[in-house]
């Protein structure tokens, strides 16, 4: 038994010796690029479970001001037969995905199976795409 331990305890540290020297050197690549990035490719999206089953967006219609600006108007509905309330903000987009303005998040009450218009203005001329964006009130 006493043999055992020992042979166990001069084992034990050489072994991690072996082990702990084998490193990975150099740069990796990322893993799951196409996973959770539906802010990249949608206008509307659902940050939370209980936003995407109870917010639906029938409509979207967006347009320039006469400044160049982007304008956003997007028709949201409740999908419950209870009053809802929502956060909802836009992120305004270049033409490459990177993110040029956003509207902080704004309070939405919806009534039961009740649909509302909720409107956006980029503050520069620079957005070219944008994502609305909804979560569950807390």
């Amino acid at each position: 038994m006493k043999k055992t331990l020992l042979v166990l305890a001069l084992l034990t540290p050489a072994f991690a010796l072996v082990t702990g020297c084998q490193s990975d050197h150099g740069a990796h690549a990322p893993a799951n690029t196409g996973v959770n990035n539906l802010e990249d490719v949608s206008r509307f999206v659902a940050l939370d479970p209980g936003a995407a089953r109870s917010v639906t967006c029938p409509g979207i219609q967006e347009s320039h001001r006469p400044d160049g600006r982007l304008q956003v108007q997007a028709n949201v509905r409740n999908r419950e037969n209870r009053r809802i309330q929502v956060q909802i903000n836009c992120v305004f987009k270049d033409a490459q995905g990177f993110t040029v303005d956003e509207t902080p998040f704004q309070n939405l009450f919806l009534d039961e199976n009740a649909e509302q218009g909720v409107q956006f203005v980029c503050m520069n001329d620079k957005a070219m795409r944008y994502t609305i964006r909804v979560r569950v009130a807390r």
